[in-house]
């Protein structure tokens, strides 16, 4: 069974850009962190943040005037902030909401070494960020996971009762579902979305492209049937896995997403969402419930995915308008 797991994690393994396409720095005059190569934000905060599993990951804490809502975005598994920076920057302006992105344990300037169980560690560290540092409410929070960022963001999701709304962008069922067609799921898979999706009870927009090469579609249409609180899914006609950003029903339909969310009355535990029930109501007065992840990991049967011998991938940086998002899955050919 070792040498199963091995292979699985060999295959679905983590790229982080070599070398980080940023750096970590001390302004002199005010002592506060920055990201280098990028001008200093009044808005932007550069954060590190300790996690359970001992890691020190680095955030971006993107601050809109106008929210309501706080965005966190878990990105694929070939990027690093510094290639989501700006994209980042615009989200937050189009959307109108708070926004906070990561690194990965072992991404960019992040230690460690990257892992599935770092992961969650990860998005829980920032999630506690919210709580602690900038007051942030359970159920005004929406998780955002782009390709295998999908895993931690589902396995936060699926014990969050309260949250406000989930997006899945390019989502995976789970590692061993990208490469092989397995009907079951094996105990050393991992990032099993499959199984965790129904356990998410608040509203969920899937964003598929209809000619991905890496993910194929129909993991996006196997977990929105899955949903317990379907909203209308994009499905991007001619849409590949790193350029769904480009297309402008993106932007369009993301919004139309966040506002709907946004006018919804707060959850109470095992409250359902009707897709007709759209109608603007009081919220309620629910104080802020924290949540205890240490016991989280040993709840876990799943593996750690590394590979020893990456082979390069060109990471071109660019800043540009709707930047194209980066990810990588290795792919089994026929054996």
């Amino acid at each position: 069974m070792g040498g199963v797991t091995s292979s699985v994690a060999a295959k679905f393994a983590f790229f982080p850009p070599t070398p980080p396409s940023y750096k970590v720095v001390t302004d002199e005059l005010t002592g506060l962190l920055l990201l280098a190569p990028y001008p200093h934000r009044e808005n932007v905060e550069i954060l590190k943040l300790p996690t359970r599993r001992g890691t020190e990951i680095v955030a971006m804490y993107v601050r809109h005037p106008m929210a309501t809502c706080t965005l966190i975005y878990s990105h694929g598994n070939a990027a690093d902030l510094g290639q989501m920076y700006e994209l980042f920057i615009e989200l937050s302006i189009h959307l109108k909401v708070n926004l906070m992105g990561y690194d990965y344990s072992g991404y960019g300037q992040s230690t460690g070494k990257p892992s599935e169980h770092n992961t969650y560690a990860d998005i829980e560290a920032v999630y506690k960020c919210l709580e602690d540092t900038y007051g942030s409410k359970q159920e005004d929070v929406i998780l955002y996971g782009q390709s295998v960022g999908s895993g931690p963001t589902l396995d936060l999701a699926s014990r969050l009762p309260l949250l406000r709304a989930v997006v899945l962008h390019s989502p995976i069922l789970s590692g061993l579902r990208v490469m092989y067609s397995v009907k079951k799921t094996y105990w050393f898979d991992i990032y099993k979305n499959i199984d965790k999706i129904p356990y998410v009870d608040c509203p969920v927009l899937i964003i598929h492209g209809t000619s991905d090469e890496v993910v194929d579609w129909c993991h996006g249409k196997q977990l929105w049937e899955l949903c317990k609180e379907k909203y209308e899914p994009l499905w991007v006609k001619g849409g590949n896995h790193c350029d769904l950003e480009h297309y402008p029903e993106y932007i369009k339909h993301l919004k139309k997403f966040i506002a709907t969310v946004e006018r919804l009355p707060c959850r109470r535990v095992g409250s359902r969402m009707s897709s007709s029930d759209q109608s603007e109501s009081g919220r309620d007065s629910s104080s802020k419930l924290r949540i205890t992840f240490d016991h989280l990991d040993l709840s876990r049967r799943s593996v750690d995915c590394h590979e020893k011998s990456r082979k390069s991938v060109d990471y071109t940086h660019q800043i540009e308008r709707g930047r194209k998002s980066v990810d990588r899955l290795d792919r089994v050919g026929s054996e």
